[in-house]
């Protein structure tokens, strides 16, 4: 009698804690700075914000060019990290960012100033709280999403 192991869920490749937190510290600073320019501004960095949580959220966090920076410039004078994340939920974290960033541009476009503003004020504070003290909110939304699946039966 042979028995069969259970299929194993692939895990891509884990990427260093850090990474997503030097993300997330630029992306602080260019929300901030959208919340202080004029709208015909505000609209166009949002908008490459969104381009680069799409980069994000649809290729992995690996292939940002925020994700370039820190391996060429911050990383190497960084001591090895000690451990590596699953870079599933940063990844979702970027489509989340994304939804509000997509709604933070149309908002300016279809000129609902307020609309975009809020929408960044959100995106700027679940920013802040990953580069300041690493909680990363669309991550734990991905873990909560996780825990409610249905798990697999076996059989």
């Amino acid at each position: 009698m042979s028995v069969t192991a259970p299929p194993r869920v692939s895990t891509p490749p884990g990427v260093d804690p850090r990474g997503p937190q030097f993300t997330a510290a630029v992306t602080a600073l260019v929300l901030a700075i959208v919340l202080l320019v004029p709208t015909p501004a505000a609209a166009l960095l949002v908008g490459a914000q969104a381009v680069l949580f799409a980069v994000g959220a649809l290729g992995g966090v690996q292939r940002t060019p925020h994700a370039w920076l820190f391996r060429r410039l911050v990383r190497p004078r960084l001591s090895p990290p000690v451990e590596f994340e699953d870079p599933r939920p940063p990844q979702f974290a970027q489509g989340v960012g994304l939804a509000f960033t997509a709604v933070a541009f149309v908002g300016f476009l279809a000129g609902a100033t307020v609309i975009g503003q809020v929408a960044t004020g959100l995106a700027l504070a679940a920013a802040l709280l990953n580069a300041v003290f690493r909680l990363c909110l669309g991550c734990e939304l991905y873990l909560l999403l996780q825990r409610l699946r249905p798990a697999a039966t076996a059989g």
